[in-house]
């Protein structure tokens, strides 16, 4: 029961960061994502053929 109340009381704070903050964080990771798109692209595959390659090793 104690652990429930605490929860509800955490939910119910206001100490906490706003909606708006959260979306702003949201908003600057997509815009991130989307202007190095395919810089993260080419070091995925990178990074994925090495590890099929090194599996083929073992």
């Amino acid at each position: 029961m104690s652990n429930l109340k605490s929860i509800k009381q955490f939910l119910v704070e206001e100490d906490g960061m706003g909606t708006v903050e959260v979306i702003l964080i949201i908003v600057v990771l997509v815009g991130l994502v989307l202007i190095f798109k395919d810089q993260i692209t080419s070091i995925v595959n990178s990074i994925f053929s090495k590890i099929t390659s090194q599996t083929n090793k073992v």
